[in-house]
């Protein structure tokens, strides 16, 4: 039984576009987004339309649902996502500097001798 694929591999088929644009697979985010907002639409309209019994209007609410819930999931995810990628960019350039700097006299972490410390 082969393994399931990775996502984002090439050459494992067509990745799902929605909308031909909007590649869902490989973009963060977006597969998430879609979901709670098809989510949000199903129960914004079903609920406008049990408590009004129009049904055009409940359509129009249901759309409505889809945009704001897919664009309030959207932005949430992706500020998230940037804070997280700032955060591992903070934390790659420490280790690098922790590497760089180890044993030497910059750094911080060393305790200075009172020979080193009347020397400076």
């Amino acid at each position: 039984m082969a393994a399931a694929p990775e996502p984002g591999e090439p050459g494992k088929g067509k990745p799902f576009r929605l909308l031909g644009i909007l590649d869902v697979e490989n973009i963060p985010c977006a597969r998430d987004s879609v979901l709670y907002g098809s989510l949000g639409s199903v129960v914004a309209g079903l609920g406008h339309f049990l408590l009004t019994s129009r049904i055009r209007r409940s359509c129009d609410v249901g759309v409505g649902g889809f945009i704001v819930v897919t664009l309030g999931c959207w932005f949430h995810c992706r500020y998230n996502y940037a804070k997280l990628r700032i955060q591992e960019r903070i934390a790659r350039e420490g280790i690098k500097n922790k590497i760089l700097y180890e044993s030497t006299h910059l750094d911080p972490e060393r305790k200075l001798t009172a020979t080193e410390q009347s020397k400076t």
